[in-house]
């Protein structure tokens, strides 16, 4: 027979089985939804080759899809709780394939950033949900292992996702890597329908006559709530000030070819695939906390020593890239795994929904904010990204200090 644990939230019994299939198709699906997102950071430079537009102009693709992301994220709170939670994923899901499907078949500059921002109208819900049904069925003490292989899917899109995508744009142009990821995201919601179950527990609390302000007035008003905003903003800011200009720094000053890209991707994802699950269980080990602390701490090596290279070999870029995608990207895994935790269950749908609004409001405010700061020098190459990296290492520390604040019932940190 299967071995089955009982809940704390009080859901229904999942063999330990069924609890392995969930969790691997949320990773898939979190898989394609980041990639969708992270494939525009290698595809810099061929976009502002081929638009013939400049870091600010980029930089407002990246942040139009975040911001988009974060605004309906918000509105998606007023009633993400009052839904089963499958097929509110699902169909958000759908939504998001569509909007992918608009960006494949964009024509020009304006039409691609207005695909970016329906793309986000959807993308900016799936992450909320996802995390959402982690925290409904996993338990507490295995929530960092399960938020952890959830986190992988970045690892994965940077693996193999970002290197095919790539392929995929110097073959036939940058339009494919966003239609494969419209077909794949297609073919998989007949599979996710049958795998995920039913999550309806958290309707358990909810009254019918409550309007749909009820759970969003209850998040916003718990004083409590606002230190995992606050580390929100902190924990974007500190990553997404560098992570959007880190590929065309790498071509422009740094002297890597375009093609050069996908090793970079290739070996800093193979690498934090291994190294985000072995973070989750150390974060569920020693604490939460503990773990961010000590990651975010030591991110201040790689970030400074990236946003300041010159003209450097390929075998260097490699391991100093690595070195910055696993620690700054491991970091996060006890970050969900801490703000996920923070909440109680009635609420974790719209707690979730308005934390990933100010999280994707945040990386793209920092993406747009470091877009006008950095220029173009004479020869094409991105002045200031040293500023950036300092910005960026005064959020990462500060970060540090709102973490503590957060208050996790029964003190699972």
């Amino acid at each position: 027979m299967e071995k089955e644990f009982p809940h704390p939230d009080n859901h229904p019994l999942h063999t330990i089985k069924k609890e392995r299939a969930i969790i691997v198709v949320l990773a898939v699906l979190q898989f394609l939804h980041i990639l969708d997102f992270v494939i525009m950071m290698p595809l810099g430079p061929v976009f502002m080759e081929s638009f013939k537009i400049d870091s600010t102009e980029f930089g407002l693709l990246v942040s139009a899809y975040s911001i988009s992301a974060g605004i309906f994220g918000f509105i998606g709170a007023f009633f993400l709780d009052r839904f089963d939670r499958r097929s509110s994923l699902l169909t958000i899901f759908a939504g998001f394939a569509l909007g992918t499907l608009f960006c494949a078949v964009a024509p020009t500059y304006i039409t691609l950033l207005l695909a970016r921002i329906v793309a986000g109208c959807f993308g900016g819900m799936i992450s909320a949900l996802i995390l959402s049904i982690i925290g409904d069925i996993i338990p507490v003490f295995r929530r960092g292992k399960a938020t952890g292989v959830v986190m992988s899917a970045f690892s994965i899109a940077s693996v193999i996702g970002i290197p095919v995508g790539l392929f995929l744009a110097n073959q036939y142009g940058w339009h494919f890597p966003f239609l494969a990821i419209t077909v794949i995201s297609f073919l998989l919601l007949p599979a996710s329908y049958k795998i995920l179950p039913e999550l309806k527990v958290h309707l358990e609390h909810h009254n019918p006559t409550d309007s749909k302000w009820s759970s969003v007035k209850t998040v916003l008003t718990e004083r409590s709530h606002y230190s995992s905003f606050a580390f929100m903003i902190a924990l974007m800011f500190g990553g997404f000030s560098i992570i959007p200009f880190f590929a065309p720094y790498l071509v422009s000053n740094v002297g890597l070819d375009k093609n050069e890209l996908t090793y970079i991707y290739f070996f800093g994802g193979l690498f934090t695939f291994f190294t985000s699950r072995y973070i989750g269980i150390l974060a569920d080990r020693y604490g939460k906390y503990k773990m961010y602390a000590i990651l975010t701490i030591l991110a201040v090596v790689p970030v400074t020593l990236v946003t300041s290279l010159g003209r450097t070999p390929l075998p260097w870029v490699i391991v100093l890239s690595t070195l910055f995608m696993i620690i700054v990207s491991g970091r996060m895994v006890p970050a969900f795994a801490l703000v996920t935790s923070a909440v109680e269950p009635k609420i974790r749908g719209s707690f979730m929904s308005v934390n990933s609004s100010i999280q994707s409001i945040s990386a793209g405010a920092a993406s747009f904010i470091s877009g006008h700061i950095l220029t173009q020098g004479v020869n094409g190459e991105l002045v200031n990204f040293e500023l950036v990296g300092m910005i960026s290492i005064v959020c990462l520390l500060v970060s540090v200090v709102l973490a503590s604040k957060i208050k996790i019932p029964g003190n699972h940190i």
